[in-house]
């Protein structure tokens, strides 16, 4: 393939620093075999084809479930899903019109979508009235367009992000397994003249907006609203962080197209919400709630209360398998920013997945989220927050961090295809290793008795009850050979982990164990605080615990220490909106793919 970059490049009259830094931004250089990305792009360039976005019916867009997460709403009904079609979703037709090149073609053989890449590129630049210069710095408003952002601050972001690429250089083995080295080149300092030329409308940026002065966002308010009889919709003000800590950021998938999406969160009736939206082709922002409000995003209220939820345009597996370079990096800028801002530690037990997200009661588990699924690169995500996954420890060390290396951990899926749930997914790179009851490749997956209370595990890529995560941190059980098996929902969990490419480090962390002389401990979906903290007038639930056991011989990892809060936000009038705050003190433990909590008075807790 470097050889195609090269080919395209002289072509086309493209420095070829560029053509490598776009192609890298996009696609991170990989192919994908000629699938569709979240954006409905294809191959290196991510030349995008509108007519392949995806479709899924597995995520909130479709009104059921209850994303508030206490069981006082409403169902909603569903909503619209297609929006209109950009003309960034068109790139792949107009390649093949300037190349000659079909568009199956386009698709699916590497070289010519790099030259189709190339062909637009050299286009743009032609359209701007910019030299064909072999100069990177004269390519900036070419570079701009080929982001396909409808506003100035976002074709800017994404052309600052490729020149940031080139100064620093990279290099990568893609899916093709061909290693790809673009040099660093610091002298590069682009002419942003030609931005102008674009003649993009420029973003109000609201005094709302929270996020980094370097990224592209604008406010697109969800709607607070009084519906009547006693309903409204659809999130809570609150005074976030005075009133209560934010432990989490969420990161979601939207499982719909971005103006759909926006369309969600824009409904007053509805009953979902969220912090921000990300766009996938250029990395593009709009928040919708502020901070210090809680939004209706994780389907579970304890949670949301102590949240800020992303949600990123991409689909966990029907649409594509891969989310795009524009949108880790404006996302993992935004996650750091709101991580310093809240003081949120760079781990996995602050910075989660919708699917780490415990049910709140027992019978809220098994209808819990899966997203964004095995295909999110956590490893490259905190990579870029400058917060990388390493190891800590040693051969002794009692806890493990789950670490594949993403590009060559390619284990089975099934039900990417919506036609033919039963069929194999077509291998890629993934976050996440398949846990077995036994040390071999063919035992069962253990169980998870909250997800399948009536069946057993699949390899279904929505299902997570077998599974663990990159930086999720456990305790280490036994090991056989190239085997290790950790604790995990009460019971001994098998991955193949050999030397010669572990997926799991030895990491430090602190382990919570049952205290002495108890045989189990109740494992709960909160950190609920206990029924006499409450004030007058405001009814407090009983302390319920999940359907789990945490054994006496166990021991699990334990990612923060709470005291018991409830945010008790009933009514559209903030006047009776109560922080209810007790002296329960718990522990965040990681006890299967989600985390739950335990009391601090049924565990000891000490140091790996």
């Amino acid at each position: 393939m470097p050889k195609a970059f090269a080919k395209a490049a002289k072509r086309h009259g493209v420095p070829e620093r560029v053509l490598l830094a776009v192609s890298y931004l996009q696609s991170r250089w990989d192919c994908n075999g000629g699938g569709p990305s979240t954006a409905a792009g294809f191959g290196p360039m991510h030349l995008t084809d509108g007519a392949a976005l995806g479709r899924s019916r597995r995520h909130h867009p479709d009104g059921d479930g209850d994303l508030r997460g206490d069981g006082s709403l409403p169902p909603k009904s569903s909503m619209g899903r297609r929006g209109g079609r950009h003309a960034s979703q068109h790139t792949l037709e107009h390649a093949a019109e300037l190349t000659g090149t079909s568009r199956d073609r386009l698709r699916k053989d590497p070289a010519a979508n790099i030259a189709g890449g190339a062909a637009l590129l050299a286009d743009y630049q032609r359209a701007l009235g910019a030299p064909a210069s072999a100069d990177p710095a004269d390519w900036y408003g070419a570079v701009a367009r080929y982001s396909g952002a409808s506003t100035e601050e976002a074709a800017a972001a994404f052309a600052d992000e490729v020149y940031e690429v080139i100064r620093e250089g990279v290099t990568r083995v893609p899916d093709n397994g061909t290693k790809m080295t673009l040099a660093p080149s610091p002298e590069v300092s682009p002419t942003r003249f030609w931005l102008t030329r674009l003649n993009l409308p420029r973003l109000a940026r609201a005094d709302a907006v929270e996020c980094p002065d370097s990224i592209a966002c604008e406010w697109i308010p969800a709607p607070y609203q009084d519906l009547g009889n006693g309903k409204y919709g659809n999130h809570d003000l609150a005074d976030r962080p005075n009133s209560q800590t934010i432990h989490y950021i969420v990161i979601h998938d939207t499982e719909v197209e971005y103006d759909p999406s926006i369309c969600i969160v824009h409904n007053p009736t509805g009953k979902a919400s969220w912090h921000y939206t990300l766009r996938a082709y250029d990395g593009h922002l709009a928040q919708h709630v502020r901070t210090k409000d809680v939004a209706w995003h994780a389907g579970n209220w304890y949670v949301n209360t102590k949240a800020i939820g992303l949600e990123h345009e991409g689909f966990l597996a029907a649409g594509g398998f891969w989310y795009t370079e524009a949108m880790y990096r404006t996302s993992a800028k935004l996650v750091r920013f709101l991580a310093d801002k809240y003081d949120i530690p760079l781990d996995r037990a602050h910075i989660i997945g919708h699917d780490n997200v415990p049910g709140l009661l027992p019978d809220k588990v098994e209808t819990m989220h899966e997203d964004p699924g095995p295909y999110w690169d956590w490893a490259h995500f905190f990579e870029l927050m400058g917060a990388p996954l390493r190891p800590d420890g040693d051969a002794t060390t009692a806890t493990v961090m789950i670490l594949p290396d993403y590009d060559r951990n390619r284990p089975k899926y099934t039900g990417c295809d919506e036609a033919n749930p039963g069929d194999d997914c077509r291998p890629h790179g993934s976050a996440s290793i398949w846990l077995h009851t036994e040390p071999r490749e063919d035992a069962p997956l253990v169980k998870d008795i909250g997800k399948h209370p009536r069946g057993e595990s699949t390899y279904s890529v929505y299902d997570h009850a077998a599974r663990a995560v990159t930086g999720q941190r456990y305790v280490v059980a036994e090991r056989q050979g190239d085997w290790t098996a950790i604790w995990y929902l009460g019971q001994k969990a098998w991955f193949h982990n050999p030397e010669s490419l572990p997926v799991a480090v030895p990491s430090r962390t602190r382990i919570a164990t049952p205290r002495p002389g108890l045989a189990s401990v109740p494992v709960y979906g909160r950190a609920h605080p206990e029924p006499e903290a409450a004030p007058s007038g405001v009814m407090m639930e009983p302390l319920i615990p999940l359907q789990y056991k945490f054994p006496a011989e166990q021991s699990y990892t334990v990612g923060l220490t709470t005291i018991g809060e409830h945010y008790h936000a009933k009514t559209f009038d903030v006047s009776g909106h109560r922080v209810v705050r007790g002296t329960q003190e718990y522990h965040q433990i990681q006890f299967g793919h989600r985390v739950m909590f335990v009391r601090s008075q049924d565990v000891v807790v000490t140091e790996s």
